[in-house]
């Protein structure tokens, strides 16, 4: 089945007609698509042209190439979100249509570092609370969790009776979140999260480091999220 001929670039007729062939389920997830020779054969394109469509395929996280070993497609992710918007993660399981869950690792007071006090300025901190957790979906962790918050904002003896922090610190403290700044970033492999969440050695992840904010400006939560790149996407509403 050869790629019939248009305007655009060889590289992006591959990319619709893969993404096509993924969508139909003629390839399905975790399944080896056919060798480069083979594809380049079936689609008519040299392996240059066929290579480049699925480099970019796979920074789109659709395919994931292991070296030596061949072309993979990767699952589609049961949870996007609009990365403009500030959804909890409970917020987002609970939209796929699973039950969301946390199992809780370590609760423990730290003395704030330097940048941390940073972070949090101009509150001044006497003592930071410490909270590692998994998010699970339907009993599998998809998220595993650390999130740092001033002493006295949440009741720390009711946090492993919730799944969101959200609602625990305006309940208690009052603070509503208004907003958050993001940075996101890839992560490669990671022993301890990797078999927490039960990755494979291969798979990225999605790091989300977020500072929380009310609406009067006053930072109230650090999260460092790790979500795996299978079970979520994030996406942006760009607008000129």
């Amino acid at each position: 089945m050869s790629l019939k001929i248009d305007s655009r670039q060889l590289y992006l007729q591959v990319i619709d007609q893969l993404k096509q062939d993924i969508e139909s389920g003629k390839y399905k997830p975790k399944q080896k698509l056919p060798s480069e020779f083979q594809l380049s054969k079936e689609l008519g394109v040299s392996r240059a042209t066929l290579r480049e469509a699925l480099r970019i395929l796979e920074e789109e996280n659709i395919v994931t190439r292991k070296h030596g070993v061949g072309t993979f497609v990767n699952p589609k992710p049961i949870f996007s979100s609009g990365i403009e918007q500030l959804n909890s993660v409970t917020y987002m399981i609970k939209e796929s249509g699973k039950t969301p869950g946390s199992q809780f690792l370590t609760t423990e007071f730290l003395e704030p570092t330097a940048d941390e006090r940073q972070k949090f300025a101009p509150r001044e901190l006497e003592s930071i609370v410490k909270i590692e957790r998994v998010r699970t979906a339907d009993n599998e962790p998809v998220v595993f969790c650390i999130d740092k918050l001033p002493e006295g904002l949440v009741p720390v003896d009711r946090v492993h009776q919730t799944d969101s922090l959200f609602k625990l610190m305006e309940a208690y403290s009052g603070n509503r979140i208004a907003y958050a700044i993001t940075y996101i970033e890839p992560v490669s492999y990671h022993d301890r999260i990797y078999e927490i969440l039960k990755c494979d050695p291969e798979q990225s992840l999605l790091l989300l480091k977020q500072m929380h904010y009310t609406a009067e400006d006053e930072p109230v939560l650090y999260s460092v999220n790790f979500f795996r790149s299978d079970m979520f996407s994030f996406h942006v509403l760009r607008k000129r």
